[in-house]
């Protein structure tokens, strides 16, 4: 038998060679190179020397890791590992390179040195790091010998060690970043899709009553990052009171977006609910036409006496356009007659526009401390509510700056445009295909196929079996027997599928 390095010079892949397995080869070639130099070199006497190959050290691991996510995708897209745990992350980790962070975090706690986590939480990921990296080998090991031997089928233990990879990988990603960061509850995530709901209620009313137009929406204005929450909290304090700003439920019952202002909140809704018909609309003119100046601090609110208020209940009654001076945007009326406590709460405000002004300021403090305090949370929140409220087929992504930058997404024509009616058109009968079609793997589908709603904690992923692709639950509800793909069962079929593929037989026994 022929020494191993023989062996490696005769059988090496060219590198014109495009199969996955010949691009492994050189970037784990790389690998071994940069680490090789790394122990020859001696720190002390060239430090700069050790910056520049550690720099090429991460380079060449994150293109070895994207080498070996294609490959898993290629030979486990069925056993891959779910990843689901990631919307419990805060938005700000969720990178590009955030593999190549979670192996360099698994071989500084190898090297038991803790760079992000305390001694203890150091401790308790040690094995789950050094159970990584040794699977890490085994699949560095196994795909050199497959590389270098002829093209063929991934073998069994590749997909072993593939497996096992992806599965101790996920396994220390979710134990680490949950030993950094307060990693979400279903509850927390629940609570913010309360938000996302309230925040689409909140334009659906402006556009009804004419505060914001569909063009302004369409358009992605900048100011309405600030107006969307203003007027948000304004409609969950008094017109929605049931929703997510429920406050007669306990601080910590409620999304900790807002629990933090909980007893600001309250005094907010006490002094919303003596306001007129005419004032509302003034506060909420007042909110759109000043939503990009700069809010005063909290303590205004607190000038008067909230303590002991009570103030009578309002109820959302939206009023029809045209039915008087300043009724036509005002979203509540008066169920209870004014009592002495509701005179002697406007009695503390020399004037209308000293109350109004008041409830404009700390409204706006509230709103502008969450795009402080939780400028994670409310950029993925906005950026929900602006891919349901948009009318046109565009992605938004909401920056640090409150900007929101816009990709054009493909239309409804490119999307029906699938393989199965390229092959139809091709000649090929449906019938003839006897290959149950590969599935879109859940990490690189973020949206739904068909309708583009976001995938979130409650809109789940589903394969359609017919074509492969990735859909919500509503466009994929339909279930049929694919006799030609060997499945006599009723499966998960796509409303594309089953209305365009499926043969009237199968449909009458669905």
């Amino acid at each position: 038998m022929l020494p191993a390095a023989v062996r490696r010079w005769l059988h090496r892949p060219k590198r014109s060679d495009p199969r996955l397995l010949s691009q492994f080869f050189y970037a784990d070639e790389r690998v071994t190179q940069v680490v090789t130099e790394i122990n020859c070199l001696d720190v002390e006497t060239d430090p700069q020397q050790y910056l520049v190959l550690l720099n090429q050290l991460h380079l060449s691991q994150t293109e070895l890791l994207s080498i070996i996510e294609r490959i898993m995708d290629e030979c486990i897209p069925k056993e891959r590992h779910g990843r689901d745990y990631v919307i419990k992350f805060p938005e700000d980790l969720l990178v590009d390179n955030l593999r190549n962070h979670m192996l360099f975090a698994a071989e500084c706690l190898m090297a038991r040195t803790y760079i992000d986590v305390d001694e203890a939480d150091g401790i308790r990921l040690r094995p789950l790091a050094k159970d990584l990296l040794c699977s890490l080998e085994l699949v560095r090991t196994v795909l050199r010998e497959q590389s270098l031997n002829q093209p063929g089928p991934y073998s069994e233990p590749i997909r072993r060690a593939l497996i096992r990879f992806d599965m101790l990988f996920a396994e220390f990603e979710l134990s680490y970043v949950s030993s950094l960061v307060s990693v979400k509850s279903p509850e927390e995530i629940y609570r913010q899709q309360e938000i996302v709901v309230l925040f689409c209620e909140t334009v659906a009313r402006a556009l009804k009553l004419g505060y914001l137009t569909q063009e302004t929406i369409d358009g992605y204005e900048p100011q309405l990052m600030f107006t969307i929450p203003r007027l948000a909290i304004i409609s969950g304090l008094l017109i929605y009171p049931d929703g997510p700003l429920n406050l007669e439920r306990r601080p910590e019952e409620i999304s900790r977006v807002f629990s933090p202002f909980y007893v600001l909140l309250r005094k907010i809704r006490d002094l919303l609910r003596v306001l007129s018909k005419e004032e509302l609309y003034m506060l909420e003119k007042r909110v759109l036409n000043e939503s990009t100046t700069d809010s005063q601090p909290f303590k205004d609110i607190d000038s008067p006496d909230f303590r002991g208020a009570a103030t009578p209940r309002v109820s959302a009654v939206p009023r029809q356009r045209g039915q008087g001076s300043g009724s036509t945007k005002a979203g509540v009326t008066t169920q209870a007659p004014q009592t002495a406590r509701w005179a002697e709460l406007r009695a503390r405000y020399t004037t209308t526009e000293d109350m109004i002004h008041t409830l404009f300021v700390c409204i706006s403090g509230v709103a502008d401390q969450l795009q402080t305090n939780f400028a994670s949370d409310l950029r993925a929140i906005l950026k929900t509510v602006f891919k349901i409220v948009t009318s046109r087929a565009e992605e938004q992504e909401v920056t640090d700056t409150g900007q929101v930058e816009v990709h054009v997404l493909p239309t409804a024509s490119q999307l029906a445009d699938c393989a199965l009616c390229s092959r139809s058109r091709g000649g090929t009968g449906r019938e003839d295909a006897l290959a149950p079609p590969d599935w879109v793997p859940d990490s690189t589908c973020s949206h739904c196929m068909a309708c583009r709603m976001p995938f979130t904690f409650l809109r789940r992923r589903h394969h359609c079996r017919s074509c492969g692709k990735i859909f919500c639950s509503r466009c994929s509800s339909h279930l049929a027997p694919l006799p030609h793909f060997k499945q006599l069962k009723p499966v998960r079929i796509c409303t594309h599928c089953y209305t365009t593929h499926l043969p009237s037989t199968s449909k009458n026994t669905s």
